[in-house]
């Protein structure tokens, strides 16, 4: 099993974290996932009708992740939180994109929750998963541009493996290599809080969703949580 960790510098600069760590093991991306679709579905039309409207940036759920965007030199309205993202977009176009069912799976439940979520597929990782510091010399591929390099700048909090990084921005976005595909099988699925003393019941809801999601289109579905 693929081991994640929380670095001690990130650890101590937020020490209120919590991450769930869903992970899928036999996934079947390319049948129909009914309850899926019904909760995208239903997310609009409640979008639609008014009854409910995505967390934005006076939320304090996305709120916190400005400040720790903020914190490790990133302009959060520039360079958004992926759950932030994710409501802004479904706020002005009224409908959540359609990737594959299982990355519609989480975005479902992240914007409902208001909490940033992310997945990897296992068969690309390489050694353990840190979120850590970068230290400017890593390099990232983002997810959709198979050509391109970046190497995220020297204090940016970055999701890594011992190949390179898999997220930039703690959150913001993916990369290429570990995306999640109608072909993966092995997949852990990310939710995250800077604040579980607030939001942890929130947290563990919303992992559950997820987790409910995918039990009818896997053979195991395991829920682990990291701490620092």
């Amino acid at each position: 099993m693929t081991a994640f960790r929380i670095a001690p510098a990130v650890a101590d600069a937020f020490p209120d974290t919590l991450i769930a760590l869903v992970t899928a093991t036999g996934l079947n991306g390319r049948e129909p996932w009914p309850a899926t679709a019904t909760a995208l579905d239903d997310l609009e039309q409640r979008l639609a009708d008014g009854s409910w409207q995505p967390a934005d940036e006076t939320d304090p759920r996305i709120e916190a992740w400005h400040t720790a965007y903020r914190s490790f030199g990133t302009n959060p309205r520039r360079v958004r939180p992926s759950v932030d993202a994710l409501g802004r977009r479904m706020t002005k176009k009224g409908t959540l994109p359609r990737i594959n069912p299982a990355v519609d799976s989480y975005n479902a439940v992240s914007v409902r929750h208001g909490l940033p979520a992310g997945a990897f597929d296992l068969d690309h990782v390489t050694g353990e998963v840190q979120i850590r510091h970068a230290d400017g010399t890593e390099e990232f591929t983002p997810l959709g541009e198979p050509g391109t390099v970046e190497n995220p700048r020297p204090g940016e909090i970055v999701y890594a493996d011992t190949t390179g990084v898999l997220t930039r921005h703690w959150n913001h976005r993916d990369a290429h290599r570990t995306r999640v595909t109608e072909d993966s099988t092995h997949v852990t699925f990310v939710l995250e809080t800077l604040h579980a003393t607030r939001d942890g019941h929130l947290l563990r809801t919303a992992a559950e969703e997820l987790r409910g999601l995918l039990l009818p289109h896997t053979a195991q579905a395991r829920v682990r949580y990291l701490t620092p």
